[in-house]
């Protein structure tokens, strides 16, 4: 009995040892466990505030499974693979912002998501573009972008097609083009639909031939698609140094008008001499009512485009300012937007008066526009009869002194933008 009982506690000695090495490996395991969390844990927070110092924001708070199945919540980078950023992330280019309505300091170079192509547009990565006075306007908050159109400024650029959408048949990538936009052209990309696009004329560079699109749609709608302007009219354009006026004095001379212009100085008069004018006005020191009347002895001038506005509206429409059955075209509204009018000159006279923003055109309108420029315009700059006058070059992240230069009205033809 005595030898039963000595086995019996030798037994249970080994069983409490057993079980005390179980508990003790049990607890010890554990605690493993918990320091490899633990040093998981304090690594990423490390790296974490690291990153957080450089990148000024704190640390995200993500759940990471042990490789030993335990579930933690441990500071986390917010970092995805490579694999993921490119997957999630769009891409992104530069394009000047306009950060709230005001003056040329509100402009910022930022960085913005790519355009979004549709089937019947073309990517075109921007060489140039060119300011137009409906920048300013729109920079001021008074001139709103079409719904669906970029946000960004810009009417028209010029670059090379990077990519073309699946209803896009005669554009490849690689063409050389410059193209009549709804906005977007201040930027590295801009997206277009097919048809407002133009193949570069040979002979301009690619940077000018950004200064073609806007003016050369502009005057061949207005002067002569809609009012006729013929080889032996007269054409009296007021401000003839502008971008739209250094381009209609060349392109009615090339068509064989007599071309009027007016302009504030003795250089910007000289310059519209040199481009082919034959009558140059100083407004300041002349009265260009009488001095039209001298000029066509006492007829008036057949069409006039006029970019000015309410202060000149009255005096285009005297009796000494447009022939009987003469054509007024209003372009711009750089002196006001409202004004009254004599019916019983208009009808006296036979006169029409028409006015139109290109810009909300619809896109179908927009490009019978460009196709009639391709055929009646580019082989008169091709054959170098009209050249694109380029005041200065700005880079794109200078856009305000841009614009600051435009608001002094000292240039003289375009100002065009660099990316």
């Amino acid at each position: 009995m005595a030898d039963m009982n000595e086995v019996l506690e030798r037994q249970m000695r080994e069983f409490r040892e057993r079980m005390r090495r179980q508990a003790v490996g049990r607890w010890a395991q554990a605690e493993l466990d918990m320091q490899i969390v633990t040093a998981v844990a304090m690594l990423d927070e490390e790296n974490q505030s690291r990153r957080g110092s450089r990148e000024g924001r704190g640390p995200n708070v993500d759940r990471h499974r042990h490789s030993r199945g335990i579930v933690c919540g441990v500071p986390s980078s917010g970092r995805s693979s490579p694999r993921e950023r490119k997957r999630k992330s769009p891409a992104s280019m530069k394009a000047v912002v306009i950060t709230t309505p005001g003056g040329p300091e509100v402009l910022q170079l930022q960085e913005v998501e790519d355009p979004e192509l549709k089937d019947n547009e073309v990517l075109i990565k921007v060489e140039a573009t060119a300011l137009n006075r409906a920048d300013i306007f729109q920079r001021k908050g008074m001139y709103r972008p079409l719904s669906g159109s970029s946000p960004y400024l810009g009417l028209e650029c010029s670059g090379t097609i990077e990519a073309v959408g699946k209803q896009v048949s005669r554009w490849q990538v690689g063409d050389k083009v410059c193209a009549l936009l709804s906005g977007g052209g201040y930027a590295e990309k801009v997206a277009v639909p097919a048809g407002q696009v133009l193949l570069a004329p040979p002979g301009v560079s690619l940077q000018d031939a950004a200064s073609f699109p806007e003016v050369s749609c502009t005057v061949w709608s207005t002067v002569f698609m809609m009012n006729r302007l013929s080889a032996g009219e007269t054409f009296l354009v007021h401000g003839g140094s502008s971008g739209i006026g250094t381009f209609a004095i060349q392109i009615a001379k090339y068509l064989g008008a007599k071309v009027f212009v007016t302009a504030g100085s003795k250089e910007k008069l000289a310059f519209c001499k040199n481009l082919g004018a034959d009558v140059c006005i100083n407004y300041k020191t002349e009265d260009f009512v009488a001095r039209v009347k001298e000029e066509t002895e006492g007829k008036g001038v057949d069409v006039i485009l006029d970019i000015i506005g309410p202060e000149y509206f009255r005096r285009n429409l005297n009796l000494d300012s447009l022939s009987f059955d003469g054509r007024l075209f209003l372009i711009g509204t750089m002196g006001g937007a409202v004004t009254e009018i004599d019916r019983r000159v208009v009808l006296s006279k036979r006169l029409t008066i028409q006015a139109v923003d290109l810009r909300y055109r619809s896109p179908e309108n927009k490009a019978a526009i460009v196709r009639e420029v391709e055929n009646n315009v580019w082989p008169a700059i091709v054959a170098g009869k009209v050249k694109p006058v380029v005041y200065k070059y700005f880079p794109l992240s200078e856009a305000a002194e841009a614009h600051r230069l435009m608001e002094s009205s000292q240039h003289i033809g375009k100002i065009l933008l660099l990316p």
